[in-house]
């Protein structure tokens, strides 16, 4: 039945369910009751996660303590310490609310973030590398890349939150929210580039060539769920630099709140973690997991 056909009383039952869904949803914005239980239950998925990503180190540094830091290593303490800032954050969150200057709150909330973006590139530094190795291509650029794109968004988002503290402006707060779409939108093609490389690379090997299934799985598994994440991050950002109803980082929009970092980390993260859970070979040539 279309809205033409529909008569005056069942219009009315829409409306009136319409705008009480809307004031269910008010209500527990507006309700500091259920802010704190959001908040809380953020913090224990993030504990979750953290948690799990600190297990798994433990279990690969008992597998292989000879090998050092690993890329694989480097990358679950990345992500035990991301989703831990997170849990600590979301417990005490409204205190957040109470910090003085204002840009400390912005910081603490938006530094996870970036760390976030740096656990994941490492997966791209490394993809990257494979990929240039098995077509005998030198790789010596690759990790000064990494650490100098890196470097160059820490520094550039340092410098908006100075300025931010020195003389708060609307333009500069947009121009923030911009600066992290963009490197969120370049992480998601840079995983769409080098994983998908990866991934075509791996397909051409012949079909019986050992761990060729697993490892075609796992990079594109990865390549998927990071790329809808970091785009998904992306456009919210965007989104959110024009339009104050779209404040992830306010008290009174926790539904919003829970349901963007449920999408774009903590569901990435968990998702990620199961994919590469996988435990190195005790000995031989370090083949996958390792960091030269």
């Amino acid at each position: 039945m279309d809205g033409a056909s529909m008569g005056p009383s069942e219009a009315s039952v829409v409306m009136y369910t319409l705008k009480d869904a809307y004031s269910i949803w008010d209500v527990i914005n507006n309700s500091p009751v259920w802010q704190d239980r959001i908040f809380y239950a953020l913090a224990a998925l993030y504990g979750i996660v953290a948690i799990v990503a600190l297990v798994q180190l433990i279990r690969i540094q008992q597998r292989v303590p000879e090998y050092g830091w690993t890329t694989q290593k480097v990358f679950h303490f990345l992500n035990f310490l991301v989703n831990g800032a997170r849990c600590v954050i979301f417990i005490f969150r409204r205190d957040l609310q109470q910090l003085t200057p204002e840009i400390a709150g912005e910081v603490l909330l938006d530094l996870p973030s970036l760390a976030f973006f740096t656990t994941y590139s490492l997966l791209i530094l490394f993809w990257a590398e494979i990929y240039y190795q098995a077509r005998t291509q030198s790789t010596d650029g690759l990790r000064p890349a990494f650490f100098i794109i890196n470097g160059t968004i820490y520094v550039i988002q340092i410098a908006l939150w100075l300025i931010l503290w020195w003389k708060p402006m609307d333009i500069t707060l947009i121009l923030s929210k911009i600066f992290f779409a963009g490197v969120s939108l370049l992480a998601s093609f840079a995983f769409l580039l080098y994983g998908g490389r990866l991934f075509l690379m791996l397909k051409r090997f012949p079909v019986e060539s050992r761990g060729r299934r697993n490892k075609l799985q796992e990079v594109g598994y990865v390549t998927t769920i990071c790329f809808i994440c970091f785009l998904l991050r992306s456009i919210m950002m965007f989104i959110n630099a024009f339009s104050g109803s779209a404040n992830v980082d306010v008290l009174n929009q926790p539904v919003l709140t829970f349901i963007y970092y449920l999408l774009v980390e903590i569901l990435p993260s968990a998702l990620v973690l199961f994919v590469l859970r996988k435990l190195p070979p005790k000995r031989g040539i370090i083949q996958y997991h390792a960091i030269r």
